[in-house]
Formats: structure tokens, sequence, C-alpha cells
């Protein structure tokens, strides 16, 4: 077991180099983007999909830290951060719309997530909730309100297949996945992404806290009823970014 004061295996840090906040983004490509919101960026250091940056924000210490796709990688990276001295860790990435109010360049916050995961079902049992965390969640809520962003609080489905979702007539779990997207429909959930439940259920695990918010890139339903276009897609996932720094902001504000 790799203990706190030493270079993490995965991530290439140790404990000291990174800051208590931490946002988490999949695409290593976004890291500098992000960091581009900090006072005085520097980078860290890249090792396979986890590429590290660190800043200030109101004169606090903040990293950036991409985690790849899906529950696995991020599982690890969230350990590793947690083992250097993360505390507060926000995810920031980009989700399909479910309900046909979310609408393709919204902002989605999620409460909570569906667990259609793996990765966190080895962290608790499938009874456990996945929720972000309160004061998090409040202050993302209030950054994107502050921003002017439209914007939506609620459940997101986080699953492990992204063609499962796209595709999954050839799948051979067919009727149960259609059964599953049915589901979500009618209980309300806002959007589909591949991370949120696996950062809540290691977060509770590890007694940190987290959130995620995401751009909403497409709306599959609206575009089933003729709601969108198939060209009705958007890809800048600045919204989010900054609606993650303001959050900061309000926590380190209010001593969160």
């Amino acid at each position: 077991m790799l203990q706190s004061h030493e270079k993490q295996y995965h991530i290439g840090v140790s404990a000291g180099e990174i800051g208590e906040y931490c946002i988490l983004p999949g695409d290593p490509g976004r890291c500098e983007q992000i960091a581009s919101f900090f006072d005085n960026p520097v980078h860290v250091g890249m090792n396979r999909e986890y590429n590290i940056w660190n800043g200030y924000i109101s004169g606090k210490l903040v990293t950036v830290c991409s985690t790849g796709i899906g529950g696995p990688s991020t599982a690890i990276a969230v350990e590793e951060l947690c083992a250097c001295g993360a505390r507060t860790l926000i995810r920031v990435g980009t989700c399909g719309g479910i309900n046909t109010k979310v609408c393709p360049g919204d902002v989605v916050i999620a409460s909570g997530a569906v667990r259609q995961d793996g990765t966190s079902h080895e962290y608790a049992p499938p009874e456990f909730p996945a929720v972000a965390d309160t004061d998090v969640l409040f202050a993302l809520a209030r950054a994107a309100k502050n921003l002017g962003y439209s914007h939506h609080t609620g459940v997101v489905q986080s699953k492990d297949s992204f063609y499962g979702q796209h595709s999954p007539t050839r799948m051979t779990t067919a009727s149960a996945l259609a059964e599953k997207w049915e589901a979500w429909k009618r209980l309300g959930v806002l959007a589909s992404e591949m991370e949120a439940s696996t950062l809540y259920t290691v977060g509770a695990s590890l007694g940190v806290a987290t959130g995620s918010v995401f751009l909403t890139v497409w709306n599959q339903e609206r575009f089933l009823l003729g709601l969108d276009s198939a060209t009705d897609e958007v890809h800048n996932t600045e919204k989010a970014i900054a609606t993650a720094i303001e959050a900061i902001r309000i926590l380190i504000s209010e001593g969160k």
C-alpha cells in the first residue's frame, strides 16, 4: 500500500504538491484550458491519462487533474489525489441530455447519480446513494446562477458503456438497456455521463467533499421528438469550467 508521503503510482505526485481543491476533467487536453482560469498556472506533470496543473484561486492553491474516461481511472485519481491532500473535488465534463428540458449548451449540476457503473460497487453496497456534498452542490448552483447560465440541478445517470447508450440495439442486453433508459426518463433523470457515481461514492468512502458540473453536448430525446436537429451540438465546455471556478471562489470565501 502506497503511503501518503510517497510519490503516487499513477498520478506521479506526492503530498504537499497539490491543492486541497481539485478540478477533475476527463480529457487531459482540457487541463491547460482550465488552468488558464487560475492565477500563476504551472504544469506539474503528466502520466498516462493524468495531466496535472496547479495554480491559485483567491490565494488558495488549486489543482486540475484529468481522469480519463469512466469509473476505474476516476477512482484511481480520487484515491491518489486524496492521499496527497485533496479535500474538495469537482468534476467538470460533458453530458448528454435525457430530460427534454435539458437543451444543448445548458449546464447540468449533479445532485446525485444513478450508479449504473461497476467501480462504485467495490466501494459501497448498491443501496448506498451516490450524492454530492451539499456545500459543493449549493456553491455550483449559485455559481451558475451568478454567471447567468441556463442550468439544471438534479440526478444524472453514470454508465460504463458509451456505446451501450448510443448503439443499444446491437448489444445482447438491448432489452435491459432500453428498460433502464425508459426508467431514467420516467424518473426525471437529467442527463447521462460516465464518472459522477464513482466520484461521489469513492469520495464518500474517503470522507471528502465532491460535486459535478457538466456541459450538455446534445439531447437524443429532444432529437427524437423533433425539438432539436442532428447538428444541434455544443462542445465548448467553458460554461462548466467557469461554473466550477466560481464555485471554488464561493467555497473559499465561506471557508468551506
